[in-house]
Formats: structure tokens, C-alpha cells, sequence
């Protein structure tokens, strides 16, 4: 067993169309995090789902009082959710996991380990970790594994798989890089992982265990473009505009000019 924490958790559940997994992904997000005995905070973004996930979710609210419901008035893709949420994040860690259950939260106990183990800044569930076992269509696989060489090629990542929906952050890291993007959909995971790099933060991969809960219907062409053109955005931004950079740079001008102003 996990040793108890004194610092706090804090768990995004980004959800969209969850009408039917939303209530029974809450309910289990909350046994697992009260098994492990310490201090915690689930908050549930809705991203401007038509149907009544945020309505099912929002009326836990009563039951449990670590639970915040928020909801963004249209849909803005995950990025965008995720990003709102760090607005209510207290906790000294965060913990990215997805509202279909494919990935169970019991298994932040070996995300946080691994954090613990080898020093990490940031620890990732992998599908293509050789400890992984999962269960997802061949042609799910090979793309999987076609868009690691590509990320491999074009950023030189310590991580074979940045698509998984299950993260570990340290809040502080979290903090830091999350304000740099720019990407609102699939290539957001992506983004923010090669920020976290090119910073210098440390980034290990975990094995996972993935049982789908429904078929891979969402993920459709359209998707695999949009996140293959925002990869090259990325790249774009990163190595040839040096975009990411530069937001460095007029941050600590900014601060520079405010701490002056203050000692005037």
C-alpha cells in the first residue's frame, strides 16, 4: 500500500457527452480516492455537452463536497476544458483522467510511485509500455505506434505514447506549462508535454491497464487530421517561430516592469 499523503490531490475529469458513464465514473473516481486515504478534490469539467452530463454530474455535488462541477457554455474541445480547470485546482498534484473509465483511477497509486521512484515531474499511463495490458483494435495500435515515430522524429520525447488519457502532474509544473498552449483538441496532451520538456522537466512513462468501455467510434478521420495538423503546428511553433519562447520572454519582461513599478 501506498504511504498516506498530507498534501492534496486533485483529480480533471474533462467529460463530453458522458450522459451514460458520468454518474457511475464519479461514484468510482470517489471509492478510489477514499480507499487511499488522504486528501482529495475531483472537479468534472462539462465541455458544452447537449446532453444532460453536466445536470447528472452536478447533482453529486450534494452527496459528495470534494466534488465541483463546472461547464463550459459550448463545446471547446478538451485543451480548452482542461485549461479552464486550473482555475479550481487546489491540490499539490493533478491527475488527468478521462471520464469513460477505459483507464480505472485505482492505478494512480503506480503513477504516483513511479513520481516517487525516479524523481518525475510529470508521469504519463502509456499504452505502448511493455508492462501494459490493453485492449484495442489493430488498426487503434497501428496508429498509435505510426504517431510515436512521428512525435519520436519531430521532437525527440522521453515518452513512447502522449495520447493516454491517465496523467500525473505536479501542480506547480502543471502551472508553469499549461498557460504556453495554444492546441484546444487532440494534439493538446501533445503540446503540453513538449513544453514540459523543452523546459526541463522530467518526464517517465507507467503502465496501464485499458478495458474500453465502448467502441472507438469517436475517433474518426477527421480526428486523426485535425490532431496530425496540430502536431506540425506544434513543431512549427516550437522550432521554427519560437513562439513558445518568446511567451518566456514577455512574461519576464512583464514581471520585470511590475516588480519596478512596485518600488517606486
Amino acid at each position: 500500500m501506498m504511504e498516506t499523503l498530507k498534501e492534496k490531490i486533485s483529480i480533471v475529469m474533462p467529460a463530453y457527452n458522458e450522459t451514460g458513464h458520468i454518474v457511475s465514473s464519479i461514484e468510482e473516481t470517489v471509492r478510489a480516492f477514499n480507499s487511499f486515504g488522504y486528501p482529495w478534490e475531483l472537479i468534472v469539467m462539462d465541455d458544452g455537452s447537449p446532453d444532460d452530463t453536466y445536470e447528472k454530474a452536478n447533482a453529486l455535488t450534494r452527496k459528495y463536497p470534494q466534488l465541483i462541477v463546472k461547464r463550459n457554455p459550448v463545446n471547446t474541445g478538451k485543451g480548452r476544458a482542461i485549461k479552464k480547470a486550473l482555475h479550481y485546482i487546489s491540490g499539490d498534484y493533478t491527475l488527468f483522467l478521462d471520464a469513460d473509465m477505459d483507464l480505472h483511477p485505482i492505478q494512480f497509486q503506480t503513477l504516483f510511485d513511479i513520481m516517487g521512484l525516479d524523481k518525475a515531474d510529470i508521469v504519463i499511463g502509456s499504452k505502448l509500455h511493455p508492462n501494459s495490458r490493453v485492449n484495442y483494435p489493430l488498426q487503434r495500435r497501428i496508429i498509435s505506434f505510426v504517431y510515436y515515430l512521428l512525435i519520436r522524429i519531430l521532437f525527440n520525447l522521453p515518452c513512447h505514447d502522449t495520447q493516454t488519457g491517465l496523467k500525473l502532474f505536479k501542480t506547480e509544473v502543471l502551472r508553469n506549462v499549461l498557460p504556453r498552449g495554444l492546441v484546444k483538441k487532440f494534439a493538446f496532451d501533445l503540446e503540453v508535454l513538449v513544453n514540459a520538456h523543452h523546459l526541463g522537466y522530467k518526464i517517465v512513462e507507467a503502465p496501464i491497464i485499458l478495458n474500453p468501455q465502448r467502441s472507438y467510434g469517436r475517433i474518426g478521420p477527421m480526428a486523426i487530421i485535425t490532431t496530425g495538423w496540430d502536431t506540425l503546428t506544434i513543431f512549427y511553433r516550437m522550432y521554427i517561430l519560437r513562439y513558445y519562447d518568446r511567451i518566456d520572454y514577455y512574461r519576464r519582461k512583464n514581471l520585470a516592469k511590475e516588480f519596478r513599478r512596485m518600488r517606486r
